[in-house]
């Protein structure tokens, strides 16, 4: 009988579900999300409704006046943004990483939509596929 070696499990990685886990990515995703955001040339009502808050709540975060902590949703909406935005430079060494969610796009993924808007009218389940859509395009998956 062969004895095999102990293999740990992989750690377990942070979740989203506790306000503990909540507070400690939240200011490190707005800060990417306010570069994302001007980096792509979002106005505050595409910032807002991608991240899924209000106008007024975005104009606060912006402005460094919000010290709330971003929900369960919001933080699996900025991860998956954020993801977007990494593989996008990853995957283009010049200035279409930034133009590229703003132009209009004949995959079906967007039917003729602007990968921003196409996440915006399509929230979380689309910005998740855009997010596969993207990796896949640079041979991540």
């Amino acid at each position: 009988m062969q004895i095999l070696p102990f293999i740990p499990s992989p750690p377990i990685p942070p979740g989203f579900a506790t306000e503990a886990e909540r507070g400690r990515f939240t200011p490190v995703a707005l800060k990417a999300l306010l570069r994302l955001a001007e980096a792509w040339g979002l106005t505050g009502q595409e910032a807002a409704a991608l991240l899924g808050v209000s106008t007024t709540t975005w104009d606060r975060m912006r402005a460094g006046r919000w010290a709330s902590t971003l929900s369960q949703d919001q933080l699996t909406r900025a991860s998956a943004l954020i993801g977007v935005f990494k593989a996008l430079h990853l995957l283009f060494a010049d200035g279409m990483a930034d133009r590229w969610p703003r132009l209009p796009n004949r995959n079906p993924l967007f039917g003729g939509l602007s990968p921003v808007a196409a996440m915006i009218e399509g929230g979380i389940p689309r910005l998740i596929e855009v997010r596969r859509h993207v990796d896949a395009m640079r041979g991540g998956l």
